[in-house]
């Protein structure tokens, strides 16, 4: 897509400070702000998901956010539609788009074409997948998804029950192998001598980069914030009038659809379930604890795999250097430029992440030269995601998909202890 306006994309581990600069550069530039956050398009639990406030909204126009009610599917073909009528809608107004993301397969599928089509109103109609397949759990559907289309499920971890059920939805819907129709579009692409699928020739990423020790004590302090919000007010209330009968009805407890899957939601379960009295109790104040402790790690974990996805997806660390450095063609696909910026020390907030963010959207608004850089680029072979293949650790009992995340666990730390560890068990 061609346009003066680039397309700005702000990602960045959860607590990074993303909402931070999108309302910065709104503000400047006069532009909107597209939520990509599965969880944020669903109304309800304000503060566990940390959307933007009402004042924060106030200060420019948001989309995708609060679109939802907690018991609606919606894809991430849907989200894809309606964020591209946004985003064209907003460039012919000659407004700046600015996607912040918290979900990666969302960013996905702006940046690059890789979805194929579908009419996701019938799959609703219809359900996901005959004989409610989404039911099932992941590692079924997955051994399913190895009989009927090997090559994709080789590529994909037998936990991520959501790319397992888009492959199989597509065979059902297309009635042909998701993996022959990626392949045949990413030789279309390449074979035109087009883009490698990056659908806007004018994006640019902004990554907002924190010390891992500093930002895990900065997601701490923020789960501390939320309850003095009024977090436990929000969940018990949120408990009542969605979750409480959805779990008497289905006799167990399901947190992989929708808003339920939201982090801060299910680690409090056990808490959520005690009445008032309960609650009050000795065990009721240590599930309170544990459901605190339970968030507080899954907010740290969650902030880690944003990441290492980011890393993955564009760009990775030279070992030798020690700088980052992306790939023209990362995995068969070509990546848009993207721009770190340190949001370590909140106090040089203005000059490290402010005036250098704004200097760069200023220079793709003008076609103008800019002083600072993205990272730099290295033409390395790439090998699609439909080549890769599956590797099961048995030393740790871990599955990695991909040559990267393969080499690098092996080169891990954690790796070749437990190696060690196993082999002097068996020469004993």
């Amino acid at each position: 897509m061609n346009t003066r306006l680039p397309l700005v994309v702000i990602l960045g581990a959860t607590g990074s400070g993303k909402t931070k600069l999108s309302l910065e550069l709104a503000k400047k530039f006069g532009g909107e702000i597209i939520g990509a956050d599965s969880i944020q398009v669903y109304k309800g639990l304000n503060i566990i998901t940390a959307k933007a406030t009402k004042e924060e909204r106030s200060v420019a126009p948001h989309h995708l956010i609060d679109i939802l009610e907690p018991h609606e599917i919606f894809t991430v073909v849907d989200y894809r539609n309606e964020a591209l009528r946004i985003i064209k809608d907003l460039m012919e107004e000659n407004k700046l788009p600015i996607v912040v993301g918290g979900t990666n397969y969302y960013i996905e599928s702006l940046l690059w074409k890789i979805l194929i089509e579908g009419d996701s109103r019938a799959v609703k109609e219809l359900g996901i997948l005959p004989n409610n397949d989404h039911e099932l759990p992941s590692e079924v559907l997955h051994k399913r998804l190895q009989e009927l289309d090997p090559s994709m499920a080789r590529r994909l971890h037998p936990n991520n029950k959501r790319k397992i059920l888009r492959s199989l939805e597509v065979l059902y819907q297309k009635g042909r192998k998701h993996s022959e129709l990626l392949e045949e579009q990413q030789s279309a692409a390449n074979g035109s001598g087009s883009d490698g699928g990056l659908r806007f020739t004018n994006a640019l990423v902004l990554w907002l980069k924190c010390n891992q020790e500093t930002l895990d004590e900065r997601l701490n302090g923020r789960v501390e914030g939320m309850l003095e919000e009024g977090l436990l007010n929000e969940l018990t209330t949120f408990h009542k009038l969605y979750n409480a009968n959805r779990i008497t009805e289905n006799k167990e407890t399901d947190y992989t659809k929708g808003i339920f899957q939201s982090i801060g939601f299910k680690e409090f379960h056990s808490y959520l379930l005690f009445n008032g009295e309960e609650r009050a109790s000795e065990e009721g104040k240590k599930k309170l604890q544990e459901g605190i402790n339970l968030l507080k790690a899954a907010t740290r974990r969650y902030a880690r795999k944003q990441n290492r996805w980011t890393m993955n997806a564009f760009s990775w660390k030279n070992r030798q250097t020690g700088t980052y450095i992306y790939d023209m063609l990362t995995r068969g696909k070509f990546v848009p430029p993207i721009y770190e910026l340190d949001t370590t020390d909140v106090s040089q907030w203005n000059n490290n992440v402010t005036k250098i963010a704004e200097q760069i959207v200023e220079s793709y608004i003008s076609k103008t030269k800019c002083d600072h850089k993205p990272l730099p680029v290295q033409n390395v072979k790439s090998t699609p995601n439909s080549k890769d293949y599956t590797y099961n650790c048995e030393v740790c009992e871990r599955v990695f998909v991909g040559n990267f995340q393969w080499t690098i666990h092996q080169k891990s730390n954690k790796h070749k202890r437990r190696l060690q560890s196993r082999n002097e068990k068996l020469k004993k």
